[in-house]
């Protein structure tokens, strides 16, 4: 394992200093990445210094410092997960094979697409993100959503690493066009859809950083387990940071719903509208778009190319080593949800196929905990109110309920049924546009907006009138 070179232009594990080639195409990506940065970064806070966490190792002892800076001035680096020794590959037609070090010439293109389109929705999420700065409820989340968008930032960099280093001009090209692609842009859009998706204020920011950026930890899993060794340490150093993000939108969401439930004590009334909060109904409503928009994200229940990747070695599934069984599946059933005339059953599918759902599966359990907890801040206010996931089915944009209306309980409907309820599942414009009210700029140090409680703690160990961002 390299040590860490930290006063290199590019900070770095991995001996970039040796590799003069290497070192020259990322430091003519870098001014290019930095363009796009001023362009769609988090729009009129550049000048601005930042409390921030920055990556300067990979020891699990201290991997990070905190401090000052200015985001253009951040020091994105390449850090991969120190090497497990004599690694191999744990699942697939090649497991028990050590470990590559390098491209299989067989499947450079198949590798090739999956680090493209894990790196796309890096900086997608920082487009989509861009504006929020402008209607920040606290100078504490206004940091929090800087640290996630650099953040992202890095996650970039770690994937064009990859294609630099091991797909020649083929992974020039692309780290190229990841900059060039626009979260909704109609003519470049990014790849997946989740990401052209707009992100207009704060509790939209909060939906997002929990469900989708939870994707997010379930993609970079899989792909840690990669029989590509490189990939796999790249993801298991980005899920170290991905842990931040998912806290983000846990405990965002988690403190919206305290202060609803506080206004909903003290003016006792469920109408909090009346008193600037965002009404359970509401919070409803976005956990129901952003969970069924996330759940696309894992592809079709029934899927060739995730049979493809897992045989291949390319990527395995969540926890893989831990999982009780052959691990190549290749007379091994799953239980998958699937369209049955009216109604929505459970059909055994062969297990290869079916790894799109496993994956999803583990997700939904996860985000359920999450909602579970949730619950427990409105329970402890006495509310006899929960929230819930809505059903796999529900709201679905990819794979087998694509073309069916399917209720939050799960329940087939016609799609008259679907139009006469669909402002009852989903937000309206109306919703949004009150929301959108809410998002007034509070800027003074230890303030927060009314719709919103305060954190139970502090960024590293700081009081909660710490001044994270600097204004002035």
């Amino acid at each position: 394992m390299s040590a860490t070179d930290y006063l290199e232009r590019i900070p770095n594990n991995v001996s970039l200093k040796d590799n003069r080639r290497l070192l020259r195409a990322l430091e003519e990506w870098q001014p290019k990445f930095l363009e796009w940065w001023r362009d769609m970064g988090p729009h009129g806070y550049q000048a601005k210094d930042v409390y921030l966490r920055t990556a300067v190792s990979v020891d699990t002892q201290g991997w990070a410092q905190f401090g000052y800076l200015r985001m253009p001035e951040y020091r994105w680096g390449i850090f991969l997960a120190e090497p497990e020794p004599n690694r191999a590959i744990a699942f697939g037609d090649h497991k028990g094979q050590p470990a590559w070090q390098e491209v299989p010439g067989e499947y450079r293109g198949t590798l090739r697409r999956l680090i493209v389109t894990q790196g796309d929705t890096e900086p997608a999420s920082v487009e989509q993100q861009r504006h929020l700065g402008q209607t920040c409820p606290s100078l504490y989340d206004l940091r929090n959503l800087f640290q996630v968008n650099v953040e992202e930032g890095r996650h970039l960099w770690a994937m064009v690493y990859l294609l630099d280093a091991y797909f020649g001009r083929d992974g020039r090209e692309e780290s190229e066009a990841l900059l060039q692609r626009r979260s909704g842009d109609r003519d470049k859009p990014r790849i997946l859809g989740a990401f052209n998706e707009r992100t207009p204020d704060w509790l939209s920011f909060f939906m997002f950083s929990f469900f989708t950026d939870r994707d997010g930890k379930y993609q970079l899993a899989s792909l840690a387990e990669s029989g590509f060794d490189p990939l796999a340490r790249t993801c298991r150093f980005m899920l170290t940071e991905e842990a931040h993000h998912m806290f983000v939108g846990e405990t965002g969401v988690g403190r919206i719903v305290q202060r609803t439930c506080e206004l909903m004590r003290e003016h006792r009334t469920e109408d909090v509208r009346a008193h600037g909060g965002i009404d359970l109904p509401t919070i409803q409503k976005y956990v129901n778009f952003h969970f069924s928009v996330s759940l696309d994200l894992f592809g079709s229940e029934i899927s060739t190319n995730a049979a493809n990747f897992y045989t291949l070695g390319l990527k395995g599934r969540f926890e893989e080593t831990k999982k009780d069984d052959d691990h190549r599946l290749k007379d091994a059933t799953y239980p998958v949800a699937d369209l049955d005339g009216e109604r929505v059953a459970m059909r055994e599918q062969p297990a290869l196929v079916s790894l799109n759902e496993r994956l999803r599966d583990d997700y939904v359990t996860d985000c359920a905990r999450g909602v579970a907890r949730w619950n427990q801040v409105i329970a402890r206010a006495g509310i006899d109110v929960e929230l819930t996931l809505p059903h796999r089915a529900f709201h679905r944009a990819i794979g087998c309920f694509s073309d069916v209306r399917v209720s939050p309980e799960g329940r087939v409907i016609s799609q008259a049924e679907w139009d006469a309820r669909r402002d009852d599942w989903l937000p309206t414009k109306a919703d949004e546009a009150y929301v959108g009210s809410l998002m007034q700029p509070v800027t003074e140090r230890g303030k927060f907006a009314n719709w919103i409680a305060a954190p139970a703690r502090g960024i590293n160990g700081q009081p909660m009138d710490f001044e994270y961002v600097r204004l002035g």
